[in-house]
């Protein structure tokens, strides 16, 4: 059995998204709220948990709860997701707008050349569990 990989998340007060631990290793990050300082708490933590990164993984983006992201947070993702350590992930994520939606698909396409994650925009739960269950093999 393998070891469970630290979560590397601190809950900080006026933090607008919320990490836990996936049954699978990987993990659900719940946003509620993109302000400056839930976007710099989320970036030090995504570049930490890329850091660390040895092995392929599966993550949940809730977005359901936002009606846009700003543009800072657009470049931020493309700046996370470029790192080459985002290839060893498959990230689903849900959206309930067609604005979050082309967010996420931006975000998506400006990575596309250096090859980040595996990304995926759902609006069912049960469609993104399905797509984040298939087997990590066929990412390679």
């Amino acid at each position: 059995m393998s070891q469970v990989k630290p979560l590397y998340w601190e809950a900080v007060p006026d933090v607008g998204y919320h990490v836990e631990r996936r049954a699978d290793g990987g993990m659900n990050i719940k946003v509620w709220r993109i302000d400056e300082q839930t976007l710099e708490h989320w970036r030090r933590f995504a570049e930490t948990h890329e850091l660390y990164s040895d092995r392929l993984t599966r993550n949940l983006y809730d977005l359901r709860e936002l009606d846009d992201l700003p543009e800072e947070a657009i470049q931020y993702a493309v700046e996370v997701n470029s790192d080459p350590a985002a290839r060893r992930l498959r990230v689903a994520v849900l959206v309930s707008n067609d604005r979050v939606r082309q967010a996420v698909e931006r975000i998506v396409a400006l990575t596309a050349p250096e090859g980040g994650a595996e990304i995926r925009v759902f609006t069912d739960e049960d469609e993104a569990e399905a797509w984040l269950a298939r087997p990590l093999e066929e990412m390679l």
